[in-house]
Order: C-alpha cells, then structure tokens, then sequence
C-alpha cells in the first residue's frame, strides 16, 4: 500500500532554514507528480510546492515562491522541501502528497492528491 513517511521539522527561529522529507513506498514513485501540503493552527489546508514526475518542472505558491525550493530523487524515491527565510506564518503541519497524476499543472489544488503522509509539525518563533 502507499506510504508517506515525513521527517525533518521542529522549532526554528524566524529567518532561519528547514529540510523536510518525504520517504515513499507502495507505488511507482517516479511516475507521479508529488507536492507538499500545509495546515496551520485553526486553518484550512494549504497546497504549497509540487514537483512533476521526471523533477524538472516546479511550482510554488506565492506566499512561499522565492523561499521554499521542492527536489525529488526518483532513485531513493525520495521527496525534499528545503525552506529558507521562514516566517511565524510558515508555521504548520506540513505533509507529503502523492499526486493524481504526473503532472505539476494538475496538481496545484488540494483535490490534486489522492494519498498523504502523517505530517511533519514546523514551528517558526523566537
């Protein structure tokens, strides 16, 4: 069956930089688009970063474009998200998605996704 299996956050100040990971199994990882998601406190969730199956295509959401940068490794079958500059307001839960398909295009909203890990807490405070 599909795993998604995070790890990488915790308490940062604000400014300074996390890497998150997303360790997949079940599925044939390189023929999926995959994204992370994000839920603050008392908040709905919010699609952050999707990466297309092949990695070479991106996209971000504009509130972390410039910051957030979203890698994979198809050998490893791996997924990264390396966050810098953050912010209190980057703090969340952040998951790892398995996209419906192989494309970052169609994989920008929510209703994208069809499988997600257990979440990973990123907590941004002095």
């Amino acid at each position: 069956q599909v795993q998604l299996v995070e790890s990488g956050g915790g308490l940062v100040q604000p400014g300074g930089s996390l890497r998150l990971s997303c360790a997949a199994s079940g599925f044939t990882f390189s023929s999926y688009a995959m994204g992370w998601i994000r839920q603050a406190p008392g908040k709905g969730l919010e699609w952050v970063s999707v990466v297309n199956s092949g990695g070479g295509t991106t996209a971000y959401a504009n509130s972390v474009k410039g910051r957030f940068t979203i890698s994979r490794d198809n050998a490893q079958n791996t997924l990264s998200l390396q966050m810098n500059s953050l912010r209190p307001e980057d703090t969340a839960v952040y998951y790892c998605a398995k996209s419906r398909t192989a494309y970052a295009v169609n994989s920008q909203s929510i209703s994208g996704y069809d499988y997600w890990g257990q979440g990973t807490q990123v907590t941004v405070s002095s």
